[in-house]
This record gives C-alpha cells, structure tokens and sequence, in this order.
C-alpha cells in the first residue's frame, strides 16, 4: 500500500513555515493519542502516520530530500544514516512536551478516570427475564463549561514559573540531585489562573448521572456487568474509568434458586396425599397444574422441566423443583378428632400393610436393640 503525502497527512501547503508544521502535528498528535482514543483502533494508525511525516518534514535536510525524491529519498535516507534514533527522540520528546507541559516524563500527567462500583438489586423474576433498567450513579463528570480544561472559555493554563512547565524540580541535597514533584503545581506543568466558574479549575464536577443498564436473563448474585467508559472521567485529558455493577438478587416469598434450578415447598392436605389430586402450582411463567398421586409421602419431590431460570453461561433452561408437604390438620372440632380417631383405629387394625415405613421403620428399632441387649 503506497503511502500518503507527508504534506497532505499534515494538511499543510509545500511551502509551510516550520512552525506551521509543528502546530499542524501538534494538532493531529492531540487528536489520534492513543492515550486519547481507546476505543478507536484507527487512532494509532493515524497517530503514527503523522509522527512519521513530521519526523521527516521537521529536519531540514530531510525535507528537502523528500521534496527532491519524495517516499524513495525518505527510505535511502533511513538505510545510510540510521533514521529514526536519537534525533527523533528529541523531536517527539520536544513536541509532546509542550502538549503535556513539560519533558516526555510529564505524560503520566494524563490520568485515567477511576474505575465505579454499583450494586444492583434485583428480584428474581427480573434476573430470570433480564430487562433493561436505570441506574442513578454519582461520579465525576468531565466540566461541560471548560471541557476538562479547568480555565474560564476563552483563557488557558500558563505554565508554572517554578518547574517551567516540566512538573518537577531538582533539590541539591550535599552531592545528590533528587528530582521531586513540583511543590507548587503538585506535577502538573501549569497552573489557572482564571478557574472555570462550575468546576473551580478541576475541570470535573460532581454529577447524578442516569443510565440504562441492559441485565442478561440468567444473572444472579456475585455476577458483574461492565459498562466500559462510565465511570469518572479522566483528568488532564486521559480516557473516563468503567463502571462495574454488581448483581444481588433478593430473597423471594416462594422460591430458592439452585443455579438454573427453583426449588418450592406445597404444602398437601392428608386427604390428598392418601387419594390423589391435582393442584395448581406457582411458576414464573404462570400457574401449571400438579398431579399428585395416590399415597404420596411427605417430602416428596416432583421435577418440572423447563420451569427454572436461564443461565447466562450455558444454554437451556432449568427445572422446578416442587416438594410437597403433608400438613398436620390443626383447631380440630370435637366431631373431627372423633371421626380421626376413629379412621386411625381402622388403619391400626389393618396391620403394617396400611404403614410400610412404619413397619420397615419397627424393624430397625427391634435390630438395634437386640444388638445392645447382647
């Protein structure tokens, strides 16, 4: 792939005036950083091609070979005299010193923002359905009055008189020179002198930002979501943190979740457990129907398939698991615990064939005891 001309990558005339190249760069370089542009994967591309331009169109000697011989002359050029060393050092340090306020140490100045933590809670049926939901989240936000900058519209930050804009200073100490953060600029280069009226020169305000965060269906509590570039936005230019939402689910009146499964406890009449019935169970679907059958025992569990939750890391859904409880009658009436009294002596009579638990039950209790008798 042929390159582009180095004039036009800057959008500068043939003719242009050395500084008219170095604001030309110095522009493009703001615009395609890396640091600047994360989430651009072209950025680099055209961050570097406009490093190289300016590498070549800066040096005199180098220019004018290149308007002689153009990309031909560029390349003989690298080949006989080590192209791209110590004085391209010089070039990119110099340049992005003055954009970053000082010596190429000075770029650590560009803060990432921090990174947010939210907890979402959740009932049960939005994490099994997932939707989309708004979140209130206090944070950081970069000054729209300033954009960042920390100066009034119109003005701009001087460089500080005691580092000269580099962001550190060099204290004798007997033999040693130790380089220290600038005790005035506390490392930044510069200083405002006329501080924007909404953010006092921080160049972030304090806001109550609202976004929507899309819950898969399937989450559960412990998972997180990312939301990349929602957190606090980013000091001195560099890129905003993310947003992390942690997921807690509440407790629900009916069921308890197992993974993909629900769990569920029905409470049956004796009655129903002895003869058999249908009842209507609760899903999160709706109600189905449950056949119980005849002499079902307490404890019992009953699987419903395709009545759980889907899970967000496998597919399919999973079941619900129904435990059916016999419940003891209570606030008998006097006829009631006749009429109990009197089925209970016909069970008896009919011997262990009514009760084979029981019976299976006696014969353990009978074992054991002949064993510690011996």
């Amino acid at each position: 792939m042929s390159k582009r001309d180095y004039y036009e990558v800057l959008g500068a005339n043939r003719d242009a005036k050395q500084s008219d190249l170095r604001t030309a760069y110095r522009r493009l370089a703001m615009k395609y950083h890396p640091d600047r542009n994360s989430d651009d994967p072209n950025a680099e591309t055209k961050f570097k091609e406009a490093k190289e331009a300016y590498e070549v169109l800066s040096s005199d000697e180098k220019r004018a070979s290149y308007d002689q011989f153009g990309h031909a002359g560029v390349e003989a050029g690298r080949a006989g005299a080590g192209f791209g060393g110590d004085a391209f050092g010089d070039i990119f340090g110099d340049v992005f010193g003055d954009i970053f306020g000082g010596s190429r140490r000075a770029r650590s100045r560009v803060f990432r923002g921090a990174d947010l933590r939210y907890e979402l809670e959740l009932t049960l049926e939005q994490a099994a359905g997932g939707e989309s939901i708004n979140i209130e989240v206090p944070t950081q936000a970069e000054c729209e009055r300033c954009h960042g900058v920390g100066s009034e519209p119109g003005s701009k930050p001087v460089s500080c008189s005691t580092c000269g804009g580099v962001g550190q200073v060099r204290v004798q100490q007997g033999f040693f020179s130790i380089q220290q953060t600038c005790p005035d600029c506390k490392g930044v280069g510069s200083s405002i002198k006329d501080p924007c009226k909404d953010c006092k020169g921080q160049g972030r305000v304090r806001k109550i930002r609202t976004l929507a965060v899309k819950v898969p269906a399937g989450v559960d509590s412990g998972d997180r979501i990312r939301l990349a570039r929602e957190g606090e936005a980013g000091r001195n230019g560099g890129p905003p943190g993310d947003l992390y939402v942690d997921i807690q689910v509440q407790n629900h009146v009916l069921f308890e979740r197992d993974e993909q499964n629900l769990c569920c406890d029905i409470p049956i009449s004796f009655a129903m457990a002895a003869l058999g019935g249908t009842i209507d169970v609760p899903t999160l679907d709706g109600q189905v129907a449950l056949k119980i059958p005849a002499e079902t025992q307490s404890g019992k569990i009953f699987r419903l398939r395709g009545k759980g939750v889907r899970s967000v890391r496998a597919s399919g859904v999973g079941d619900l698991m129904c435990r059916v409880l016999v419940e003891t009658p209570v606030r008998l009436s006097e006829q009631q615990k006749k009429s109990l009294t009197s089925f209970d002596a016909s069970i008896q009579g009919g011997g262990t064939r009514h009760s084979p638990r029981a019976r299976s039950w006696l014969d353990v209790v009978r074992q054991f005891f002949d064993r510690t008798e011996v």
